[in-house]
This record gives structure tokens, C-alpha cells and sequence, in this order.
């Protein structure tokens, strides 16, 4: 009897505290950041930061270079068959195309109005950036650089995955809804209300099992049928997500959250998912990476000094960041 008590209780045991914050990769400099990205086949980080993405070389956790010349980045996609990366520069309405190689910067886009959200298509060979302010998405081939379509939302996107196969999905965050797009034909397959989840922000994909992993207000993540739109489990996470990650190597989706937490979670069977751990970070690392090679997960983080007064445009101000505190945290088993 006891044996069969103590099998029973392997599985959470094996998950109790494996992750933690191992290091931190200093950055300095000023400024807020939004989205980064691991590009584990060249062992590459790429973290938005103010007017600049800061690259980092995964193998030795050092700052190798910096893209210049850009006003307000959200995000990184990267195309490893291209030799292309792209970034989302909000500031300037623009989405710039980088040789991963040299970091030189190619061309600059012009795409809709603040591009945020953005993802590479290998299945169209395409970059989609979300625009927050038009509401749409631009489609770049991302070979030459040349728009080939915008496509209408019908509200504000967010975080967007590619399944590879044709697929693109994307929260949309006023309306509570994620939003499938035919990648080469340039249209709105579905609208899928994924109810309770309110402000959905983060998105992940698990293409093996078929599943999007949605991150939203009131402490919920939506774990969302990549075919039907159905809501088949919404597990608790921390406050204030803002970043979702798939791990298909470990099996396990990652919520990182504002409040200061990291959330892991399993799935248990066909439509179960479970918390199996909430690793303590730094308040404000609400974004991260995942490299799929080493299973590393990375978050932005800084110190805080005192949020400015509320004003009539801006009623609930973030606080100021400490010059020179910027830093990307490193959580591992």
C-alpha cells in the first residue's frame, strides 16, 4: 500500500521547485522594453529595449552586439532560413528587416499603425506584424521585403504564434477573442471568443497536441483548441501576464507575470492542465523567451524608482526604470 501511495505521488514530487532564477545577464543602459526572442538554432537572444534590440550570445550570456536606430520596439521574429530577422518599431510605424549574421539592418517596411505583436510564417515565407492602433495585420514576404496585404482584425491584436502549417493565430485583447488567419491566402479563417478569459495579451502554441496557450486578466490562462477555438481547460496564473512560452521538449506551457512570478504548467491528460510550480522572478518581468535547445527561459527585469502623477492621457503611470538596472533573468532546473 505504501508503495502504490508513493507512486501515486512521484509525478508531483518530480515537478516540486525544479525551476528557479539561476543568473542574470546585465545590460544597463535606459528605458523600457516589450517583447524578446531566442533563436536557438544560432544561439541568439534578441531583446527589445527602448529604441533598440540588445543581442546576446546564449552560449556565453554576454552582450554581443545592439540594432540602433529605431524609436519604440515591441517585438523580435526570425527567420533562420532567410538569414533574416525582423523587428516591430511602433515609434515609427515600421517593421525592419536584419541580416542575423552581421546585425546590419536591410530595409525598413512601412506597416500599419503601431506594430507590436510579430511572427515569421515559414509555411508562406511571410512576417505578419499586429498593428495596435490600425487594428490589422500587415503581411510582408519576407524574402523581399514587399507588403503583400493587410488584413482587418476588428480590434486590438496582441501576441500572434505560426503552427508552420499554414496558421496564424493571434489574441485580440479588447474583445476577448483569439483570431485565426490563412497565411497565404491573406484571410480571417475564425474569430474564436475564448470566454472567461478576459484581455487575452500572451500567446504560445503547442503544434504536436494542437493547442494555444493564451495568458489573460484575472489570473487565468485560456488553453484553446488550435482547430475548433474550443476553451477546453483555464488554469490559474500569477497577476499581470503579459507572455506565454511552450516548452515541446519538457511538455510544459510558462506564464511570466508582473507580479514577480513565473507559472508552470503541465498537462495532465487530453484536455487537463495543471500548476505544478509559481518561481519567484522580479516584479515587472512580465515578458520572456524560451530556448528550446537548452530549455532556459529568460525575462526582462529592472529596478523601479517612483510611477510619475497621474495624468488625463496617461491615469495609470508605470514607474520609472533605474538607469542601469536593465537586466535579463535566467530561470532553469
Amino acid at each position: 500500500m505504501r508503495f502504490l501511495v508513493l507512486a501515486a505521488l512521484a509525478p508531483a514530487l518530480a515537478f516540486s521547485q525544479q525551476y528557479r532564477v539561476t543568473g542574470s545577464i546585465p545590460v544597463g543602459g535606459s528605458g523600457g522594453w516589450d517583447y524578446l526572442t531566442a533563436d536557438s538554432n544560432n544561439h541568439r537572444l534578441y531583446v527589445s529595449h527602448a529604441g533598440q534590440v540588445e543581442v546576446i550570445d546564449l552560449q556565453t550570456d554576454k552582450l554581443v552586439g545592439t540594432i540602433s536606430g529605431m524609436n519604440r520596439i515591441h517585438g523580435i521574429a526570425i527567420a533562420d532560413d532567410l538569414n533574416t530577422g525582423f523587428i516591430s518599431d511602433g515609434g515609427s510605424n515600421e517593421v525592419v528587416l536584419f541580416d542575423l549574421k552581421t546585425n546590419s539592418i536591410k530595409t525598413k517596411v512601412q506597416a500599419g499603425t503601431n506594430p507590436d505583436g510579430i511572427v515569421y510564417d515559414p509555411a508562406s515565407q511571410r512576417v505578419f506584424a499586429f498593428n495596435g492602433r490600425s487594428q490589422n495585420a500587415t503581411a510582408i514576404d519576407a524574402r523581399t521585403g514587399k507588403v503583400d496585404g493587410t488584413i482587418a482584425l476588428g480590434g486590438k491584436p496582441e501576441f500572434p504564434v505560426s503552427d508552420g502549417q499554414g496558421n496564424v493565430y493571434d489574441n485580440i485583447e479588447d474583445k476577448n477573442e483569439i483570431v485565426q488567419i490563412d497565411s497565404k491566402n491573406l484571410t480571417v479563417k475564425a474569430h474564436w471568443s475564448i470566454a472567461p478569459c478576459e484581455s487575452p495579451s500572451g500567446l504560445a502554441i503547442d503544434k504536436e497536441n494542437r493547442r494555444l496557450f493564451a495568458v489573460c486578466d484575472e489570473k487565468k490562462m485560456a488553453v484553446v483548441d488550435a482547430d475548433s477555438g474550443k476553451v477546453v481547460a483555464t488554469p490559474a496564473i500569477g497577476e499581470g501576464p503579459d507572455a506565454a512560452a511552450y516548452d515541446p521538449g519538457k511538455k510544459l506551457a510558462f506564464s511570466s507575470n508582473g507580479e514577480g512570478t513565473l507559472t508552470v504548467i503541465r498537462q495532465k491528460d487530453k484536455d487537463t492542465y495543471e500548476v505544478v510550480e509559481n518561481v519567484t522572478t522580479n516584479r515587472g518581468a512580465r515578458t520572456m523567451a524560451l530556448d528550446t535547445l537548452t530549455h532556459k527561459i529568460y525575462l526582462s527585469a529592472a529596478e523601479f524608482g517612483p510611477a510619475p502623477a497621474p495624468t488625463a492621457d496617461n491615469p495609470r503611470p508605470r514607474p520609472s526604470v533605474k538607469p542601469g538596472s536593465f537586466k535579463v533573468l535566467i530561470v532553469s532546473q
